[in-house]
């Protein structure tokens, strides 16, 4: 069973929610961060460490951990791992929260290869928490630890959706990537027109609202948690290009003077929502009761 965890950027957010979970789940955790106060009571220890400098007193906690969390930027933990590895018992678990799966996967197989390891995305902002909401989960090196935090996960309401790691990125690319990036765009496009953001707010259709919410939450966030997502992802350039491509089609469409093309493009995008048309068109009927 799970009994001691250590969580490594326990003090980010998310390393607080993997925190929080684990504390009610019973298991006793160590959260280790740069910004961290060195702290304990009955159930948490917290130390200052750096993730890539493992000294004695961090690697005796890591050796004494069934679960070792890496709640990291994407970069950190790649640099991380080599120097976590041999500090990590071969019934350890190693789970990481990184927003790209293809290098993380790479790196633990390459540098601890007898570790268990799991690399989980919650597909959503820690502030909003688990249920209903999933988790994509790569089994990097699989093991009997791998199914308990997975049920886990589960326990605490997440639907857990395993895929490959080049299929997370290939996912997460059109999941994540281009959504940010268009939110992202329309942003730049609306600061550029130099209409104020007040003037739109009164007048604002739920539309508008919703991407001026969108928009003010990206802008509202931490900075590099987007960057990861826009940077590291090797799916974000075509995803970008897409979004680009796709807004260069529609102005020819429009500019063309083409009623009849403009419908056949309706058309095209009900018929690549299929059976889920339905479904999204209620879910935004439902959003614009409340915005």
């Amino acid at each position: 069973m799970i009994r001691r965890a250590v969580v490594i950027g326990g003090a980010g957010a998310v390393g607080t929610l993997f925190t929080g979970r684990l504390l009610e789940a019973g298991v006793a955790v160590t959260v280790v961060d740069r910004a961290a106060a060195t702290s304990s009571d009955e159930r948490v220890r917290r130390i200052r460490g750096d993730a890539t400098a493992v000294g004695p007193g961090f690697a005796a906690e890591l050796a004494r951990a069934d679960v070792v969390v890496l709640a990291l930027p994407d970069a950190v933990a790649l640099v991380a791992v080599p120097g976590l590895a041999g500090a990590l018992r071969s019934d350890t678990l190693l789970v990481d929260t990184l927003s790209v799966k293809q290098p993380i996967a790479e790196a633990v197989r390459t540098h601890a290869p007898g570790v268990q390891a799991v690399s989980v995305n919650p597909m959503f902002a820690p502030s909003l928490g688990f249920p209903g909401r999933p988790v994509v989960a790569v089994t990097v090196n699989d093991g009997p630890r791998v199914a308990e935090f997975l049920s886990l996960v589960e326990d605490w309401g997440s639907p857990v959706v395993r895929v490959g790691a080049a299929e997370h990125d290939r996912l997460v690319g059109a999941a994540q990537v281009l959504p940010h990036a268009a939110v992202l765009g329309f942003g730049l496009a609306l600061a550029g027109l130099g209409v104020p953001a007040v003037g739109l707010r009164e007048i604002a259709p739920p539309p508008m609202n919703t991407l001026l919410a969108l928009l003010a939450r990206i802008a509202s966030g931490t900075p590099e948690v987007y960057w990861d997502v826009q940077a590291a992802n090797p799916e974000a350039p075509a995803a970008r290009k897409a979004l680009a491509e796709s807004l260069h089609r529609l102005a020819g469409v429009v500019e063309a003077g083409s009623e009849a093309g403009f419908a056949a493009v309706l058309t095209e995008l009900r018929d690549y929502l299929g059976d889920d048309l339905a479904h999204h068109r209620d879910s935004c009927a439902r959003l614009f009761t409340h915005i």
